[in-house]
């Protein structure tokens, strides 16, 4: 027999950590006093009417919520999840057991199982360890007698005279099913939570609990794999059996592992010792160091005070000197007395020379010596910088690495990192950052803690770099900061529009997404109609679209990717006023290098063609940035030929009269130029052949940090 007294830790209720008093099954398999569920979603539910407010946390004295578990609802509240009257409400319930939140389904705490077999050894271990009282007849006329048995039928505890009286030979009750005094009063039959006068009789393998007949009919069970219940009796009592002889056989192992258990807890206990010793060390030398500096510090002031004393004493009295009768003056003033000339002017010549100095410095008058002690001001701004990054760093934790392809500055800046081993050791990360200023030699780093691997940051200057490096934290254990990463925003506020499906769209070449932030030009069967008739060159139109919001003032910056397999592709500004002509420009074909009317090079036509364009647009095509052919350009057309960037910005200056391309990830202007910008201007798109343009999009709090599974 396995003593009762030594299973006292599996008798211990997760919540209230007191033996457990009708114990419910959750579907994790961990057992929960009846009343504890209750008192536990009593809490959760009100922390999420609360939002986890302090009140909602003392709704009872036994339980509390674990920190873990109200991050938790923190997290379920933020995400958004509603349920409504229509929606089937399924109930949460966070296991103190594995720390989950579990769903209890539609019936909630009336669709859980009694543990009865746990109830019974919880009542055998009270019996054992004499934990409970002697257990009173129920029907005994007051004072009451100790009972000697208890009916499982009736539910109620007897003494002999009262258990003769209310089951007299003869009578049914006579056949009752009686056992020694107990409050555990178990049913005979285990009947099923859902259909409550329906027996189970059945088990569900995919559930991993009983069910009854009709659950496997037609309720949530109907499509799982069941068995008999005295077939999964069998084969868990043997599974269970074996498993219990395996580790009874094993029983030398497990002692050698406890005593090697032992040894480790000793051996922590003196480790810990070390380390503090250590860190004290450490502490200490640092004490000392500033001991030293202080003292040092201290006696140069104390030095420099004296000597600046002693010079302003020395003025003092020199000063004093000057006064009638005292000093210099009292000495001047008899030598005069003096009536033989040969003697008052041996004396005279040199005390003259004197007078004429104090006459002098009294009329220039300046201290001896300065009262300030500017000099000795300590900067500590440094060391405190290092004194406030001093932790335990531990080669456990990987540094982390800021990943500069999924970080974007746009409207926000979203800040990205990842570990090098894919594992995330960190509990939390700290992602510090500061603006590049040349004219300030001082770097204040801001701070902010993340739990997730990503920050969105929104209190970022426009066209300013910015250097960022973050580091992780589990405890007081922190890793080295990551290498600096210096990102660049954009050179002006992000300006926000959608492509224009109405005015001049062609929806017979040009085909948007329904979010109209795509668009996209398909060389189909309408391009090859167009071409069928020609016969010399290539008069094939551009297909302009626009954005449906217009600027008339300020500087404003967009981005857009252009994909690499598109042909031709113009982008820039067009004004208002020039829109109609946009899109019934008679000139706005792709010029032929030799046309049929003119048998010659027509670079004079291109020139020309340029020229009449009523926007500023530039091209893009075949994975190329080609830089305009201006005065101002290289005459080598190579020179001008750029590969094309990821991703492309336009910077428009109204009140300057100057456009800007971008290569947006790296925020670099490959060209500038003037433009008109009398009217209000919009964002202009050409296309011809296979070629597609999509919209940046805004970084908005969908790449927020938690990414945890609700």
């Amino acid at each position: 027999k396995v003593a009762i007294k030594g299973i006292e830790r599996e008798l211990i209720c997760p919540a209230c950590k007191e033996l457990f008093t009708h114990p419910l099954i959750l579907p994790c398999q961990h057992n929960v006093c009846h009343k504890c569920v209750k008192e536990i979603l009593f809490a959760f539910e009100d922390s999420f009417a609360d939002a986890g407010s302090e009140s909602s946390n003392q709704s009872s004295p036994r339980i509390r919520i674990s920190a873990s578990s109200m991050d938790r609802i923190d997290r379920i509240n933020r995400s958004g999840i509603k349920r409504n009257s229509l929606t089937p409400r399924s109930t949460l319930f966070p296991c103190p057991g594995c720390q989950r939140d579990i769903d209890l389904g539609e019936r909630g705490i009336n669709g859980l199982f009694r543990n009865f077999t746990l109830e019974t050894i919880v009542e055998r271990y009270r019996q054992a360890a004499r934990a409970a009282i002697a257990i009173m007849c129920d029907f005994c006329k007051p004072p009451p007698q100790e009972s000697t048995k208890s009916c499982m039928d009736c539910s109620a505890s007897y003494c002999n005279e009262c258990f003769k009286i209310h089951h007299p030979w003869g009578t049914v009750k006579a056949q009752h099913e009686y056992v020694g005094p107990t409050t555990n009063f178990r049913p005979k039959i285990l009947m099923c939570p859902e259909h409550e006068m329906e027996r189970v009789n059945m088990y569900c393998e995919i559930c991993r609990r009983p069910v009854c007949h009709l659950c496997k009919l037609g309720g949530g069970h109907a499509n799982h794999r069941v068995t008999t219940m005295s077939t999964a009796y069998k084969t868990l009592k043997e599974k269970l059996s074996k498993d219990i002889e395996y580790l009874i056989s094993r029983e030398s192992q497990v002692k050698a592992h406890i005593t090697q258990l032992d040894l480790l807890l000793k051996e922590t206990e003196c480790n810990s010792e070390r380390a503090k010793q250590e860190a004290s060390q450490s502490f200490e030398k640092l004490y000392h160091v500033l001991e030293e500096k202080k003292s040092a510090a201290l006696r140069a002031i104390e030095t420099s005070k004296n000597i600046k004393l002693e010079k302003l004493q020395t003025q003092v009295e020199e000063y004093q000197g000057l006064l009638e009768n005292n000093g210099l003056v009292g000495y001047a003033q008899e030598v005069l007395k003096e009536t033989d000339p040969s003697c008052f002017v041996q004396t005279a010549k040199q005390l003259h020379v004197r007078i004429q100095k104090a006459t002098e410095s009294l009329k220039s008058f300046r201290p001896a010596a300065e009262t300030t002690f500017e000099d000795f001001v300590v900067d500590t701004a440094k060391q405190e910088d290092i004194l406030g990054d001093l932790s335990f760093h531990s080669n456990g934790l990987e540094i982390p690495e800021i990943n500069e392809e999924q970080s974007r500055m746009y409207n926000k800046a979203l800040i990205c990192w990842e570990c090098p081993g894919k594992t995330d050791t960190a509990d939390i990360y700290v992602l510090e950052y500061h603006k590049l200023n040349r004219e300030d030699e001082s770097v204040t780093w801001q701070k902010t803690e993340v739990c997730g691997k990503s920050k969105v940051l929104s209190d970022l200057d426009d066209d300013s770099s910015y250097a960022f490096r973050v580091r992780g934290y589990k405890g007081s254990i922190c890793s080295p900061w990551s290498r600096e990463v210096i990102l660049r925003t954009p050179p002006a506020p992000v300006f926000s529009f959608l492509f224009d499906d109405k005015c001049g769209y062609n929806n017979e070449h040009l085909q948007l997404n329904p979010r109209r932030t795509s668009v996209e030009s398909r060389a189909g069967f309408p391009l090859l109609l167009g071409s069928e008739r020609l016969q010399v060159g290539c008069y094939t139109t551009l297909d302009y679209i626009i954005g449906d919001t217009g600027i008339a003032k300020g500087k404003h910056f967009w981005a857009f990717h252009v994909e690499a397999y598109s042909y031709l592709v113009k982008v820039g500004v067009v004004p208002s006023n020039k829109i109609q002509k946009l899109f019934h420009n008679t000139h706005d074909v792709t010029s032929p290098r030799y046309e049929q009317d003119s048998g010659h090079d027509s670079g004079s036509e291109d020139a020309f063609f340029d020229s009449s364009q009523p926007c500023t647009l530039v091209t893009l095509g075949m994975k190329k940035f080609f830089i305009p052919a201006t005065p101002a350009a290289p005459k080598d057309p190579a020179s001008r030929i750029l590969p094309l960037p990821s991703c492309l910005g336009i910077c428009l200056d109204c009140d300057r009269g100057r456009v800007g391309f971008y290569d947006a990830g790296r925020m670099k202007c490959l060209y500038e130029c003037e433009v008109d910008c009398s009217g209000i201007m919009y964002p202009a798109f050409a296309l011809m052949g296979s070629a597609a343009v999509h919209l940046e999009e805004a970084v908005t709090a969908k790449y927020g940090e938690y990414h945890d599974d609700i």
